[in-house]
């Protein structure tokens, strides 16, 4: 009986030791730095053009969608995080779980606030019109890194490695007439052009999809 127990003990060990030293997937790039390859625009489609590694974003209300080959562009638990650098009354974001549109603002996933100095007083890291952030903890004309993570019905949005946004959805959810869609469910990733004098750069864009 005692070398039956010993070995079950140590079989269950190996096993805890395995599953504790996996390796976790690799982050994947979502950019390669010098193209759109991968992304998918409609409507005013200048809005959005590459220089110097990073995309810009200047002009007219639009949209990127991610639309590559990681995942075949189909996210649900993942980790993101993206270099962004905005200029003095820049408004952007960052969608997940969406899907392409020709034009107009996305109506499915959430959006995830780029704003250090706009008029909107939602800042950076907002769960945009769910979980709001006020304070600004980055600069404008300054490079920060924003992260976002959602696993299950949790999200949690990273500014510079600091959390500003820990979001569990409820099961049960109400959304108001027009924002149905802003829930869990899966999808892409978008940049957003909000107007014209908004100048925005991303870089070092990538993933870590989650089981």
């Amino acid at each position: 009986m005692k070398t039956i127990l010993t070995a079950s003990c140590i079989i269950v060990c190996i096993s805890l030791c395995s599953f504790i030293n996996a390796p976790k997937a690799k982050w994947i790039s979502l950019f390669d730095g010098k193209t759109l390859n991968g992304w998918k625009v409609g409507k005013n489609a200048s809005s959005f053009s590459v220089d110097s590694g990073h995309i810009v974003v200047k002009g007219p209300t639009a949209h990127l969608f991610y639309d590559g080959p990681v995942e075949n562009h189909v996210f649900k638990n993942f980790e993101f995080k993206a270099e962004v650098m905005t200029q003095p009354g820049a408004n952007s974001g960052i969608y997940f779980h969406t899907a392409f549109q020709e034009a107009g603002w996305p109506a499915k996933g959430y959006e995830v606030q780029v704003n250090n100095s706009q008029s909107d007083w939602r800042r950076t890291g907002s769960l945009y019109g769910i979980q709001d952030v006020k304070e600004v903890y980055v600069k404008d004309r300054e490079w920060y890194t924003e992260y976002i993570k959602v696993e299950g019905k949790h999200i949690i949005i990273k500014v510079n490695d600091k959390t500003v946004v820990d979001y569990t959805e409820p099961e049960v959810l109400q959304r108001s007439k027009g924002q149905e869609e802003r829930r869990i469910s899966s999808g892409t990733f978008a940049l957003q052009a909000h107007d014209p004098n908004s100048i925005i750069y991303y870089r070092n864009i990538k993933v870590r999809p989650l089981p």
